[in-house]
């Protein structure tokens, strides 16, 4: 088998490839950062015995899936499993954060994704195999204020994972929306929380992301729609918003995950 894993030089992403070559998956792994993705693939060629091969890519540059399908070795009909984990959040008032981040994160979090699915897909359905994780986020499942982009780019791929799943389920083709919470990974100094938000997220209530992963995958081999990981008190969080009035739920989600109580300033 072999997986293509955007996103894949750290976290989940980093996670994911591991877990794969421990079951002997032959890797493709892909991400902006030249030196990490290769010091991955070696360390996963030395210790699994698996083929890689790396590609260095932004995949926020339009377009981008082309490149990526010319630089697959064997092409698109010879990937099993597509894992598309990369993304990014940004966390502060709209129209107090730049339009140029907010419109990357909507090239990465949603063009980039499907043109990549568009890409991939047609060929597993020919074989009547494969796979496909798509890594959304439980901010899918509600407006989130102050991540406005963000949670709207989660929530496509959300919609968009669960309708091809059912387009594919019947055609030997399984596709996942996995949606993490809180997870140890550098999320969060990327969407630039404050510092205090980002430690008690990273605290006990963070997930680790091979945990992440090893449901991921559990969930794909059911046939799962949609993963929901990090227990008990995830599952509320993504059901509250079907039993809430709108307007109540995205006015206390505001009150929560505003400046004011998560900490002015970003240091």
């Amino acid at each position: 088998m072999k997986a293509l894993i955007t996103g894949a030089s750290s976290g989940i992403g980093a996670a994911f490839a591991r877990a794969l070559a421990a079951e002997k998956s032959d890797l493709v792994l892909l991400a902006r950062s030249k030196n990490k993705l290769e010091a991955l693939a070696n360390e996963l060629v030395e210790q699994f015995g698996v083929q890689t091969q790396v590609i260095v890519q932004d995949l926020t540059v339009p377009n981008v899936g082309e490149v990526v399908e010319q630089a697959v070795t064997d092409g698109p009909e010879s990937v099993d499993l597509l894992i598309n984990n990369a993304g990014f959040g940004d966390y502060g008032e709209f129209c107090d954060r730049p339009l140029s981040k907010n419109m990357e994160m909507l090239q990465l979090n949603i063009t980039a994704l499907t043109d990549l699915t568009g890409r991939f897909l047609p060929a597993m359905q020919q074989r009547g195999s494969g796979g496909i994780i798509n890594v959304a986020s439980i901010a899918a499942f509600q407006p989130l204020p102050f991540m406005a982009v963000y949670a709207a780019t989660k929530a496509y791929v959300l919609s968009f994972s669960e309708a091809l799943w059912a387009e594919n389920k019947d055609k030997g083709v399984n596709v996942l929306a996995l949606c993490p919470g809180p997870t140890e990974s550098e999320f969060f100094e990327v969407a630039e929380f404050p510092t205090a938000t980002k430690d008690n997220f990273k605290g006990p209530s963070a997930v680790s992301a091979e945990k992440v992963v090893q449901e991921a995958l559990k969930g794909l081999k059911k046939q799962q729609s949609n993963v929901v990981t990090g227990g008990v008190f995830n599952q509320v969080i993504v059901n509250v918003p079907r039993f809430s009035p709108r307007d109540w739920l995205v006015s206390a989600v505001s009150k929560q995950f505003s400046p004011a109580v998560l900490g002015k300033g970003k240091e």
